[in-house]
Formats: structure tokens, sequence, C-alpha cells
């Protein structure tokens, strides 16, 4: 059985149930990047082109084009001969994202603390609750993912689209990370007050205390970064 795109010979069959054109290169692009989000699609895992095209029904060119976007945000990497797979990002590197993203966060804390309605406040409070209340029940799956809502919602509130952006290509390559530092035994009972500095500072209007908590959060993500010698296990 061929083992990429490449090594299947002659044109796509085009169905009238196909996704063609720009449409069909942003609709491949989103679903690789929700899987990695999701956790389906692991670091160094190939991507077969063919496998892909009829999955999604999206030709193989669409599949390839959008490989080559994903290959530009540093998600994808191609090789002659042996298709795409998903990147593998290092510790070294790892930690590099997380202090561009430290720098960005803080921004979004700022105005996040500056700008968020009396709803948005009263949202990061019951986000808060909920923090709390997995920490408490031990289930610290639901708690990695309200601490990804939680960035997710300051970013938001911030208004800063530009920053948004950048973050969101930061962030997927970090998530394998993400996950299994939040797993990792009494993570969750040491990032909790950290996380919710950040909801009490921005809740508060008080844009200082939101930076500087922010600030906070992400030196003690890079603190436990340094202290992984090899990648977070798939």
């Amino acid at each position: 059985m061929p083992t990429d795109g490449s090594a299947r010979e002659g044109p796509a069959q085009v169905t009238s149930t196909q996704i063609r054109g720009a449409a069909a290169r942003l609709h491949v692009s989103t679903h690789i990047r929700r899987a990695l989000w999701a956790g389906d699609l692991l670091p160094g895992q190939r991507l077969v082109v063919q496998d892909l095209a009829d999955q999604l029904g999206v030709t193989r060119s669409s599949v390839r084009e959008a490989l080559f976007d994903l290959a530009a945000d540093d998600l994808v990497e191609t090789v002659p001969n042996r298709g795409a797979s998903i990147r593998v990002v290092s510790v070294d590197e790892a930690i590099q994202i997380t202090e561009c993203r430290s720098a960005l966060e803080r921004l979004c804390a700022r105005k996040a603390a500056e700008h968020a309605t009396e709803a948005q406040r009263a949202e990061l409070t019951e986000i808060g609750e909920r923090l709390r209340a997995a920490v408490a029940e031990e289930d610290f799956h639901t708690y990695s993912a309200l601490n990804r809502e939680l960035h997710d919602l300051v970013i938001e509130f911030s208004g800063q689209a530009v920053v948004k952006r950048q973050l969101e290509r930061l962030n997927v390559q970090m998530v394998r990370f993400q996950f299994r530092l939040a797993l990792r035994s009494g993570r969750p009972q040491e990032s909790l007050p950290q996380l919710l500095a950040i909801i009490d500072a921005v809740t508060a209007g008080d844009s200082a205390a939101a930076d500087a908590a922010a600030e906070a959060q992400l030196a003690s993500v890079i603190d436990q970064l340094r202290m992984t010698e090899t990648l977070p296990p798939h």
C-alpha cells in the first residue's frame, strides 16, 4: 500500500461532492490544525496525501497546497521523497516559543484588564470557579481544557486581533507540551493560584497586576519545560 500521495500515479478522481479551490485548501488546513489541538495528530506523524484527500473530499492538489501553508507556519515539515509529517518541536524550541508567548500574553492581559466588559469579567470569574472545582475533584483533563480556555478568553477579551493570530500559530505547536505539563504530578495545584491571579487582576481592571500575573504564569511554564529532558510521551 502506498505510504504517501506521491506514490499514487494518475490524476485524482474529482467527484461532484468534492470541495474545490481555495475552500478546499482552507478545509484541509483547518482540519489538521483542529486535529493537532485535539491530540488526534501527534509530532512526527505522517500525513498521507491520498488518505487526507479521500477523508476530506478534496483533491490531492488541495491537500498539497494546504500542507505547503502549514509548513510555512512551522506545523508541518516536508522531506523530499518521504512526504509530509507533523513537525516535532524540541524542548529548547518549546522554551523559546513560550518566551514569545509570554510577551504577547502579557499584552493581552493588560488590554483585557482595561477593556473587558462586565459580562466578560463574569465569564472569567466563572472559569475560575470551574478551575477550582476541577483541581478539588482531581479532574485534570478538565483542568487542562479550562486552562487553555482561560488563555483563549483573555486573548479574545483583549481585542488584540493581530496578537491573537500570532498566538494561535505559536500555541498549536505547543499543544502536546501543554497537555503533558498540565497532567504532571502536582502541576495543577501549583498553577491554579497563578491562573486565579490572572483572573483576579483582569476582573479588577488592574492592568499592571494582570501583566505581572501573566508573566509569572508563563515563567512557571518555562521552568517546567526546563525540567523536561526529552519530548513528552505521545
